[in-house]
């Protein structure tokens, strides 16, 4: 019985502690070029994690109306990287390829420019 009670014990230590990753705040500013967009009614963004969403877009602010928008964004994670697309008028950019990755500035806030529906190299 005195077996038992360690090994319950000792299960019970091993199982509250944890393995979860540290997470960090992120600051992110993403720079968004439209130039090559006409009729432009709507600009957002779209992605994984809080502010963010697959579902919803988070609209994006003109810097100069029909060229270029900006975001400025805190988000929570663990992760090195974020992935998002881009929304023009409701219509997802890149579309059967690869999300964008965003690799978190662990120094200070993240800044991504990006051309709506070109792939960067």
């Amino acid at each position: 019985m005195k077996n038992f009670k360690l090994s319950v014990i000792a299960l019970i230590a091993l199982l509250s502690t944890s393995c979860v990753q540290k997470s960090y705040e992120r600051e992110v500013t993403l720079l968004l070029n439209v130039a090559n967009v006409k009729d432009i009614k709507t600009v957002g963004l779209r992605g994984k994690g809080k502010p963010l969403s697959w579902r919803e877009d988070l609209a994006m602010n003109p810097i100069k109306k029909d060229s270029l928008y900006s975001i400025t964004f805190k988000c929570v994670t663990g992760y090195k990287f974020g992935e998002i697309k881009f929304v023009v008028n409701g219509e997802l950019e890149l579309k059967e390829k690869p999300n964008r990755r965003i690799y978190y500035n662990e120094k200070g806030t993240t800044i991504y420019e990006a051309t709506y529906d070109v792939e960067k190299k």
